[in-house]
């Protein structure tokens, strides 16, 4: 009987980091649209999306 949380997910993962990457890019296109910094956009919609799937894997 196992307990505790279940291995690692590969697929799991791969859907948590694109929901949460085009969650992130929905507001990275406005704030580029009102004149951010393409690459900072960027930076900041991958840091969003890594960050929403290590605290999914977390809690």
């Amino acid at each position: 009987m196992k307990s505790g949380k279940p291995g690692f997910d590969r697929q799991a993962v791969t859907s948590q980091l694109a929901i949460a990457a085009l969650a992130a890019g929905v507001v990275t296109s406005y704030a580029v649209s009102q004149g951010q910094n393409p690459l900072i956009a960027l930076g900041i919609t991958i840091f969003s999306a890594v960050s929403a799937v290590a605290l999914g894997q977390c809690i």
